[in-house]
């Protein structure tokens, strides 16, 4: 096929491409060869028409050797990652990686911006004043190496072409195609020099994956990537149909992962941060039991190991260390709209879809490439499902610096809550391990 246009049509038509394909199209795409408008369309017709489990290789493949590879052989071993397919309220990650660094794991974490509604670690890290989201690749290893845990971004040298397919991704309603997930995750993760990599797969409304179907072959598919690269891939399925934790907005959840890491975080944050992080020092050291990893992990919370750990690493990214304490250090937002419980009963769904949405419309999502994130604002949770409420209890709070959608994120907040006469049956938070 000589014109790019020839992959695009022949993508449209169900047909399979190669890895020569795929390299033309990344190597291309991030030079600047092919414009946004045909990366579009050739992103749009394997949405439509799926990509096979072959494809999604050789995407991954053309990805990851677009640019470099970490060489981590000078960071002691084990070497090992995190990473989540993104929900609302996510902020897991300030806290489980934390744990695991704490417990002699070494993290070099590349991060990406928030897809859609659901906030990035990236946006997420971006609130902290003065912290540096993108390192040049010396100082990230260096950092991993003293520090045991790095944070940063896709830079013109780590993950060039995910860097762009992501910001185009997420306007182009191309988000939750599983191939195209896996591809951008998987080549983020092999270049950073991996042993051993975790993802926690989110399924549920406030999720990309809705189905636990879906992220089971998601899990097994980066499962398989994983193998041929010689890095050994675990796959937990969590809940995300409503928000983790009380939080949904960059700087909110910066403090709720503080006031975890101080032992005073939401159960679900740190039932799920200690078990992330349990499984991410058991990946480093399989000699040994799951049992002992998870005992050490909530060892490591509780004596305050985790949030020294995270502190010293927000100090070595050019933040101030201070903000885990002080709340008043991180962007604030200027007004509050209260959302209140129509009458008495118990609250058997919030749709984490609908809070998320809110979220991104007073501004802590994006609608286009170009949109700049409003650290300040966002949502703060007052109850969960199956709590009980009366008539005029408060459910939650948005909080804005922009009056401009306040009233249609007050609604999607307000749809976003049902209640019922009984309490719920209760939903697991993890749902099953893919290895």
């Amino acid at each position: 096929m000589d014109r790019i246009v020839d992959l695009i049509r022949a993508k449209r038509d169900g047909e399979e491409l190669t890895l020569e394909d795929f390299e033309r199209l990344v190597n291309g795409f991030t030079r600047s060869e092919i414009p946004d408008y045909q990366m579009s369309a050739f992103l749009m017709a394997g949405y439509c028409n799926d990509f096979t489990d072959a494809e999604a290789t050789a995407l991954t493949m053309a990805m990851l050797n677009c640019g470099h590879r970490l060489d981590m052989s000078d960071v002691p071993k084990p070497r090992v990652d995190k990473h989540s397919t993104g929900g609302v309220g996510d902020k897991v990650t300030l806290v489980a990686a934390p744990i695991a660094a704490a417990a002699g794991i070494k993290i070099p974490m590349i991060i990406g911006r928030g897809l859609g509604h659901t906030g990035g670690t990236f946006d997420k890290l971006q609130s902290i004043p003065g912290f540096r989201t993108e390192l040049k690749m010396g100082e990230f290893q260096t950092q991993v190496k003293e520090h045991g845990l790095a944070f940063t971004g896709q830079t013109d040298e780590i993950s060039p072409a995910d860097r762009r397919l992501y910001a185009l991704r997420d306007v182009t309603g191309t988000v939750e195609c599983a191939a195209l997930i896996a591809a951008s995750i998987m080549s983020k993760k092999l270049a950073e020099g991996l042993d051993a990599l975790l993802l926690d797969i989110k399924v549920g409304r406030g999720a990309l994956i809705k189905g636990r179907g879906e992220a089971r072959k998601l899990a097994q598919l980066m499962i398989s990537i994983g193998r041929r690269m010689n890095v050994s891939v675990q796959a937990l399925l969590t809940d995300m149909d409503q928000p983790l934790g009380f939080t949904v907005g960059n700087a909110l959840e910066v403090m709720e992962a503080s006031q975890t890491l101080q032992g005073q975080g939401p159960p679900d944050v740190t039932t799920l941060s200690i078990e992330l992080a349990a499984r991410m020092i058991y990946l480093g050291e399989p000699s040994r039991s799951m049992e002992s990893a998870r005992d050490q992990a909530q060892q490591l919370l509780a004596d305050g190991s985790a949030l020294t750990k995270f502190r010293d690493v927000i100090a070595a990214q050019g933040g101030d260390p201070e903000i885990v304490y002080r709340f008043d250090l991180l962007p604030n937002a200027s007004g509050e709209q209260v959302v209140t419980s129509p009458r008495d009963g118990f609250i058997g769904r919030i749709n984490a879809d609908d809070i998320g949405r809110a979220a991104a419309m007073l501004g802590a999502g994006r609608d286009n490439v170009e949109d700049t994130i409003d650290p300040a604002v966002g949502v703060i949770l007052q109850s969960k499902v199956g709590d009980q409420v009366v008539a005029g209890q408060q459910l939650c709070a948005l909080y804005y610096t922009a009056e401009t959608h306040v009233a249609e994120a007050v609604q999607l907040v307000e749809d976003a809550f049902r209640l019922s006469a009984n309490p719920p049956e209760p939903r697991p938070l993890i749902l099953d391990l893919v290895q």
